[in-house]
């Protein structure tokens, strides 16, 4: 079984690819720029996802766009589950219902319970596992147009189900409701209210801490500090403008809550390696 590596670099791609996977204790969020599939065997797992705490149960199947920063903060001893990644850009040619792609793409998980059929789907999971790993070359147009159907089944059961219907605020965690500890409230704090102007003081205020012990607990809890983990929430937001939309540069800097273009740009090559125009090229030509 696969699991979280800590130490892969921020916003590389994974690429089309299916696994058994083991959840781990992550110590930072992960993100990377592919619609990514959950199909839980057995057990549950439980992620910070874009600000809001979503569960995982056996006989679901859930599909969230990865490069919203997304954390397991707990789980099941004996939880099995397989994990799908689709480069975005494929995603996108398969033409799925345009409300089903939005809702993706404003940071909801998108949760289908499979109503005892999790042993047909673990057995199509499990196909897609050995053919993108037996020939990747030979089998991936196949797995690709699966995949295309299986997500086309899944936009129609969400739009029966009303599920599309949700705003991404819908889904917030109310950060009192007791069911996350102080640093999960920091967390989905920042994440919910990261394109405002945030300074530690307040973030601690706001979950009834002192500024120095949150930001203490915080750095020891998730291994980054309380700025790079801001920064790491407005960066991911900004590749979603560069991506969906044609909005100017400075334009998509300040929406993505940078007081100036040039900490943006600093931020962003530190971030990404490249600079936000470069980015947005190098995701259209994928696209054509």
């Amino acid at each position: 079984m696969d699991f979280f590596d800590p130490n892969r670099p921020d916003f590389k791609p994974y690429g089309l690819t299916c696994v058994s996977w083991k959840p781990t204790p992550m110590g930072r969020p992960d993100h990377h720029n592919e619609i990514e599939l959950n199909l839980m065997s057995k057990g549950w797992v439980s992620y910070l996802l874009g600000g809001s705490k979503v569960t995982l149960s056996a006989g679901q199947l859930g599909a969230f766009w990865a490069s919203i920063p997304h954390q397991v903060i707990d789980y099941a001893d004996d939880t099995e589950y397989f994990v799908v990644t689709i480069p975005f850009s494929w995603f996108l040619q398969f033409n799925l219902p345009e409300p089903f792609t939005q809702t993706l793409l404003k940071g909801v998980l998108v949760n289908q319970r499979l109503r005892g059929r999790v042993e047909t789907e673990a057995e199509r999971f499990a196909q897609w596992e050995f053919d993108l790993t037996d020939a990747p070359g030979e089998m991936q147009d196949v797995v690709l147009l699966e995949l295309q159907a299986r997500l086309k089944r899944m936009a129609h059961y969400a739009q029966q189900e009303h599920l599309l219907d949700k705003g991404s605020q819908d889904s917030k965690t109310a950060l009192q409701d007791g069911s996350l500890n102080k640093v999960e409230q920091i967390a989905c704090l920042i994440a919910q209210r990261y394109l405002e102007p945030l300074t530690s003081e307040s973030i601690a205020k706001s979950v009834g801490l002192h500024p120095n012990y949150a930001m203490n607990l915080f750095k020891k809890t998730f291994g980054t500090t309380l700025v790079d983990y801001i920064t790491h929430h407005r960066i991911s937001h900004a590749q979603r403008l560069l991506i969906t939309t044609n909005d100017k540069i400075l334009d998509i800097a300040m929406a993505s809550g940078f007081n100036t273009l040039s900490r943006f740009n600093e931020a962003f090559r530190r971030s990404c390696n490249c600079t936000p125009r470069q980015y947005r090229a190098s995701q259209h030509a994928m696209r054509t």
